[in-house]
């Protein structure tokens, strides 16, 4: 088996492909789509009386044989998801803090796993019903920072790296609830949720994975725009890695100019198909018509629909990874990384990534 630091070491000069997996699909992985990745986070552990528990998650057996066949793919528990609490108890004391590093490292030793993905959404933030606090903004990096100092610790006995990443939302807000200059020096990447930038909290439908903000759309957030927040806030662009959506968001009611694009519809936009779906069922099909909105580098789907007007579709697919993979190249930024597994049982967009990072990599073989 490949030693875990020199996986590490690869892949720290190479770009990231990070998929989340579900912890109930990791039977499922299959071995030419493992060869397409270089990090797999499993969804999703929770915080709970300031420790990682897991005892709710199924097929963990797996990991030791994806370790076995496929020794270069890193394995993170990704903990936390949106409505998950627990995080701000955790980080609003210092043995809080210590009991969380600690469950950290019984979590990587009970699963043979190379790291720690953080997923809380969001520090200061209160909306999902989770607990919130002013203080998270400071308390998110001296959590960070005491996750490492543990990490290091073991790794100077043991000659391991361990891994420790966070998934951040992708607008301003993120920035505001939390000290990205300091936390990143913690963090081996940080992964930019850059889906659902457009939802379930909005009437006004448009792109919620677009790469850039197109004229004419009020909600300015897109991949671009979040990697300069991100940028500008203190984050190196080799430890940015941009998101990719597996699934897509749905509004009802409709207006049918524009084809349906930056119009108020009757609903806000809800979760939608799954890749798998609108592949086999939508586009193209069934009514509806696919879109290019070549400004945003981003598709949609329409159904032209009458009377109480139609249905509009905003999600990812081959072209619009495309031009993703070629941004973070362009860019030198840290990876790609797609939410979720699950949700693309063609294996039309992981493909679409693989070929995207390779052959743009090829055209631009400087970067590392």
């Amino acid at each position: 088996m490949t030693d875990p630091l020199s996986a590490q070491a690869i892949h720290s000069k190479a770009v990231r492909t990070v998929g989340y997996v579900g912890h109930n699909d990791l039977p499922d992985l299959k071995t030419e789509d493992l060869l397409k990745l270089t990090h797999i986070n499993i969804a999703f552990g929770h915080v709970q009386n300031d420790k990682i528990v897991t005892d709710h998650l199924h097929n963990m057996a797996e990991i030791a044989r994806l370790k076995k066949e496929h020794p270069s793919v890193l394995v993170l528990l990704s903990v936390g998801g949106w409505s998950a609490g627990g995080f701000s108890e955790a980080a609003a004391s210092e043995a809080a803090r210590r009991r969380m590093a600690e469950s950290s490292l019984a979590a990587i030793d009970a699963y043979g796993l190379d790291g720690i993905d953080l997923d809380w959404e969001y520090p200061c933030y209160g909306e999902a019903g989770i607990g919130a606090d002013p203080a998270d903004r400071e308390n998110f990096t001296h959590l960070l920072r005491t996750i490492r100092e543990a990490f290091d610790a073991r790794g100077a006995s043991d000659g391991r790296h361990y891994l420790l990443t966070i998934a951040a939302g992708a607008d301003q807000y993120y920035i505001d609830g939390t000290h990205m200059d300091e936390a990143q020096q913690y963090l081996d990447y940080v992964q930019l949720m850059t889906y659902d930038m457009r939802g379930g909290f909005q009437v006004l439908t448009g792109h919620h994975t677009n790469l850039h903000t197109p004229t004419g759309d009020l909600f300015r957030i897109s991949v671009e725009a979040s990697v300069n927040l991100f940028v500008n806030a203190g984050v190196p662009r080799s430890k940015i890695v941009i998101g990719v959506a597996f699934y897509s968001r749905m509004w009802k009611g409709v207006p049918s100019a524009n084809n349906g694009l930056h119009q108020m519809a009757s609903s806000s936009g809800g979760y939608g198909p799954e890749f798998t779906e609108l592949h086999d069922a939508y586009i193209d099909r069934g009514g509806f018509r696919r879109f290019w909105d070549d400004e945003a580098k981003a598709p949609y789907l329409y159904d032209g629909g009458e009377h109480d007007g139609g249905t509009f579709i905003t999600y990812d697919d081959e072209e619009s990874i495309h031009w993703k993979c070629r941004y973070v190249i362009q860019e030198k930024l840290g990876g790609v990384m797609f939410w979720e597994y699950r949700c693309d049982r063609t294996g039309l967009l992981l493909e679409a990534i693989r070929s995207g990072v390779s052959e743009n990599q090829k055209k631009t073989p400087s970067v590392s």
